[in-house]
């Protein structure tokens, strides 16, 4: 049997790799500078895949107290994924990632690069939104119109509109941006790859893959970069390149590391790529690997993560108020019949989504918005815990960090979960807005570029903030869950009831 290398769970007593045990031990050792209690009773928890949401709950409500309590807690739990988790050679031995990423094995990688053969100008930015290309004026009203909505933050909206106000700061071409998963369905790449950016792309080793970055690439104006599995950067006419393109995040971890870096340049590295299960804990740890090494050796290079809705943020005062009027607006056929529902099944359903605000630094109060979901698991939370605590430990440190919160979207890696895809199709009954991939990727290329170029972004280390956690609240695209009436999962089950009914209609 062929031995799996890279980035691995460690082995159990059993022989098995637990990723249960070990995620549970890396949200614990999070905890323990915040909470003994809370450390002990996330490591004691027997039913983790189904408690899990209280835990990292508590993550969050723990660390408001202050911004040193957060750091601490950041810190620890990146310290102790990087030693929980290790490196298996080919041979089958293991070795910590520390030292995996200090001697990479194997040859370093080559590079190939693609010019695009588009218009020279930058293309002007718009939002591709139900049907129509949205640009100017327009655009600005529709980005209000949802902050209005409650579909995103104020912050969010005045963001986009600076960005409208700015098409200069679309020039990308003093800009070096490496995408990790530069492929991924999410990603910035078809927006970017306009905008006469000097691109570095890592993706899977896959000629499919490479075909389709490259189409999108030669249509543009940018110059990308990818890594090539042989040294020389001329493949030669009889050889494919795309069939020696591309690396492995899980495998090549050091390898990309040691590639970007050689450039010695400053780059702006953006954390895309996406694994179903435990792979996306290990993707998500091959990443930070990766980030790290790269702010080492140039530390004026930035970060950026696409976040998730559907998890555990600390949100504002003013967010809390909003859900709460909407609970208390509920017309009264909606209340006459979720109540003997919620009567009958202990408050397992149409929960409001906000008790209690919860006092913070500097006279803030701050709420909990749990989006969890418990279908997505734990190793989902974790992957994206895991981006989250580099983020605020990297802006602690000087890095500019872009980490925006993406709304709900329908890419296919979401949509094939078939709970997912009818709560989807029935969420816009309870507030929420769920959009096309296009959407999404211009709202956050356009946000990632803001958080470049302006120097009042919350991703900027400069820009005071209360507590590290509000760099998850400026500029939050949630699609409407923070201000849902209803804790989300709570009403999941009826979205997607609703869903499935209008699917067979």
């Amino acid at each position: 049997m062929a031995v799996e290398a890279g980035i691995v769970f460690p082995v159990s007593h059993d022989g098995a790799r637990s990723t249960t045990a070990i995620g549970a031990a890396i949200v614990a050792a999070a905890l323990k500078p915040l909470s003994g209690e809370a450390a002990r009773a996330a490591l004691a928890e027997r039913h983790w895949r189904r408690n899990y949401p209280a835990h990292f709950r508590a993550l969050v409500a723990a660390a408001l107290s202050t911004p040193d309590a957060a750091l601490n807690s950041c810190r620890e739990g990146l310290e102790a994924a990087h030693a929980a988790l290790s490196w298996q050679d080919h041979d089958g031995g293991n070795r910590p990632l520390a030292a995996a990423m200090a001697e990479p094995q194997g040859a370093a990688l080559g590079a190939f690069t693609l010019q695009g053969q588009g218009p020279a100008a930058p293309a002007v930015w718009g939002l591709p939104y139900q049907g129509r290309f949205l640009q100017g004026q327009e655009l600005v009203d529709t980005v209000y119109a949802w902050a209005e909505a409650g579909v995103i933050e104020a912050s969010a909206a005045r963001a986009l509109a600076r960005c409208n106000a700015n098409p200069a700061w679309f020039d990308l071409s003093d800009r070096h941006l490496a995408l990790l998963g530069a492929g991924s369905e999410a990603g910035p790449l078809r927006w970017l790859s306009r905008w006469r950016a000097n691109l570095y792309a890592v993706d899977i080793d896959r000629p499919a893959v490479w075909q389709r970055i490259a189409a999108i690439a030669l249509e543009g104006n940018a110059r990308v970069v990818l890594p090539m599995r042989s040294p020389k950067a001329d493949v030669g006419a009889q050889l494919d390149w795309s069939e020696l393109a591309g690396a492995d995040l899980l495998s090549d971890t050091p390898r990309i590391a040691r590639w970007l870096c050689s450039f010695g340049l400053p780059m702006d590295l953006a954390s895309l790529a996406y694994l179903d299960g435990e792979r996306h804990v290990r993707v998500s740890l091959a990443m930070d690997l990766i980030a790290a090494e790269l702010l080492r050796h140039a530390p004026r290079s930035s970060l950026a993560y696409l976040a998730t809705p559907t998890d555990v943020f600390a949100v504002p005062e003013s967010v809390v108020r909003s859900s709460q009027l909407r609970h208390a607006a509920r017309p009264m056929l909606s209340r006459s019949l979720q109540s003997p529902l919620r009567l009958a099944t202990g408050d397992r359903f149409f929960q409001p989504q906000y008790a209690r605000l919860q006092a913070g630094p500097l006279g803030r109060s701050y709420g909990i918005s749990d989006s969890l979901v418990i279908e997505q698991g734990p190793n989902y939370a974790l992957a994206k815990r895991l981006q989250q605590w580099r983020a605020v430990l990297a802006r602690s440190q000087g890095h500019r960090v872009s980490l925006n919160i993406a709304p709900s979207t329908t890419t296919a890696s979401v949509v094939k979960n078939p709970a997912l895809a009818a709560g989807f199709a029935g969420a816009d009954a309870f507030g929420i807005e769920v959009f096309e991939p296009e959407t999404t990727n211009a709202l956050m290329a356009a946000l990632w570029v803001h958080d470049l170029r302006s120097n009042d972004a919350a991703a900027n280390p400069s820009t005071a903030l209360a507590h590290p956690f509000e760099l998850f609240i400026d500029q939050a695209c949630h699609g409407g869950l923070w201000r849902s009436a209803y804790l989300p999962r709570s009403a999941l089950p009826f979205a997607a009831a609703l869903g499935w009914v209008r699917s067979k209609v």
